[in-house]
């Protein structure tokens, strides 16, 4: 480059800056400092910030966060969103003017993030446009419509027995090692076709577990359209208090774009003993089982947020189900008995059914669901009939039969018919079927044709049959899933094909169907 137009370049950067120099005007932007007066496991307390507010995000020297939670008069009790080993007494804490908040959109879909919002799973920075604060207020009534579309988990002992519907919250609970987060998983791995987005946030699990459910869910495909968000059991409790809330906005950016969603939070025994944590440090008064006395507020207002929106707002839904461990298989305990109370209903898993094979372990006269019958496919209305009167009444007769006692033909009948209901809800796990291979076998299970079939042959038959719904003419299917009960017609030809398949398991001629 010449001399000459160097020179002009300097000259025009120096004009520049002397412009930029004398038009400038510094701005005094006044900043609440405070100071950490303690630290303890989660928990700091701070000075010197009178105008902080509840809930506010404080940051901490390191880019560590903190949540404003006890406003006292001469100090703030602060709940880490982190490690507390780089604090201090003496450190500096500033005000950050606005709540904790965490970002939404499409570019979650398929991502592994904590409770900040933060990628782990080594795929790149989230490129979103968007942030929700985590605590939000729940739609409100007028802003809700009724449940009508349900929820198929391909679980043949919820579609059939407990349905799940569109907007519910339908609560998961048993013993540890009883399958919970096994029934939420099959329950996700069959949306893959439902147009339904998931969300998994785990709260509190082992890193192991957590490892296991996202190998599952890459290896079925399932996290094109899961979102998974995790706080570790060896994470600050913090960060596990605001697990379930940071997945529940997510969630909701989703529901307000019309889509339907669901969520499952594993689990919330562990965020009610991390919020209980908190407490005691922060020194609130315990309650009952040292909770404190707003843990049930805690929950309630995050599961208030799932509901069905109205055709107005866009019709999105958000399907919950939160997942919580007994002890002993104390269902009336205390976090128990208040997740019952918010919930539109239970699942409850029995270790000793689970101990006996019989899995899922879903133990039918403890669970129910107060919506979900209402968004029943009316196929499934039109077939189950009394399938969950008469498994009930067989498992009462079954306690009593094993005292040796002569049964009439009659009871004999009941305990007969019952043991293959019982090997008919069995599944295997992360093997969730369609409506189709469900209402097939279905049909003909409460038609008698499976009881002249020796129970240990009940597998084998049921899944040629199963299989042979395959074949079905193409209307037919489509009529299963629709939202009308099925016609005469339709139910003789699936009888029909039931009887061809089954009539070489036969150990006599199967009674005639009324």
């Amino acid at each position: 480059m010449p001399a000459t137009e160097l020179l002009a370049h300097l000259n025009d950067t120096l004009a520049a800056l002397s412009a930029g120099s004398a038009a400038f005007r510094p701005a005094l932007i006044p900043r609440e400092i405070g100071v950490v007066l303690s630290v303890s496991a989660g928990v700091v307390r701070v000075s010197g910030l009178p105008g902080a507010g509840s809930g506010e995000l404080l940051l901490f020297a390191g880019g560590l966060y903190g949540l404003a939670y006890n406003l006292d008069e001469t100090e703030i009790g602060v709940v880490l969103l982190g490690e507390d080993a780089r604090l201090s007494v003496g450190d500096e804490v500033e005000r950050t003017g606005r709540v904790m908040d965490i970002p939404v959109g499409d570019a979650l879909i398929g991502r592994i993030i904590n409770p900040l919002g933060e990628p782990l799973d080594g795929g790149g920075p989230l490129l979103t446009r968007q942030r929700l604060p985590i605590e939000r207020p729940a739609p409100a009534i007028m802003d809700r419509a009724p449940v009508t579309v349900p929820l198929q988990t391909g679980l043949k002992v919820l579609d059939a027995l407990l349905p799940v519907g569109r907007g519910q919250r339908e609560l998961i609970l048993g013993d540890r090692q009883t399958g919970k987060t096994a029934l939420a998983l099959d329950a996700i791995l069959n949306q893959h076709d439902k147009q339904v987005l998931c969300i998994y946030c785990a709260i509190g699990q082992r890193a192991a577990s957590v490892a296991k459910v996202i190998a599952t869910l890459r290896e079925k495909k399932a996290l094109a359209y899961t979102i998974v968000l995790v706080a570790e059991g060896n994470e600050a409790p913090g960060l596990k208090y605001i697990a379930p809330y940071a997945a529940t906005s997510v969630a909701e950016y989703f529901m307000e774009q019309g889509r339907d969603v669901l969520i499952v939070y594993d689990d919330l025994t562990n965020h009610a003993r991390a919020y209980r944590e908190l407490s005691l440090l922060l020194r609130r008064p315990p309650g009952r089982e040292a909770f404190p006395g707003d843990i049930f507020y805690i929950h309630s207002r995050l599961l208030e947020r799932a509901t069905h929106l109205s055709p107005a707002l866009g019709g999105g839904s958000l399907t919950a189900l939160p997942i919580i461990e007994t002890e002993a298989q104390n269902i009336s305990a205390y976090i128990p008995t208040n997740l019952i109370s918010i919930t539109d209903g239970q699942i409850y898993l029995s270790p000793k059914l689970f101990e006996a094979g019989v899995l899922p372990a879903v133990d039918v006269g403890k669970s129910v669901s107060r919506v979900g019958g209402k968004a029943q496919l009316p196929a499934y209305r039109t077939t189950t009939g009394n399938l969950k009167l008469a498994y009930s009444q067989f498992e009462e007769l079954e306690n009593y039969a094993r005292f040796g006692t002569r049964l009439d033909e009659h009871t004999q009948r009941v305990i007969d018919h019952g043991q293959r209901i019982r090997s008919w809800l069995k599944q295997p796990e992360l093997h969730p079927m369609s409506v189709p291979e469900q209402l097939v076998v279905l049909l003909a299970l409460t038609s008698g044709y499976f009881d002249n079939i020796l129970v240990e042959k009940i597998p084998e038959a049921e899944a040629l049959l199963t299989q042979s719904s395959l074949a079905l003419p193409a209307e037919l299917l489509q009529r299963l899933t629709a939202q009308k009960p099925l016609s005469p017609d339709d139910q003789a030809a699936l009888l029909a094909c039931a009887k061809t398949v089954l009539a070489p398991f036969q150990e006599q001629p199967a009674a005639e169907n009324n």
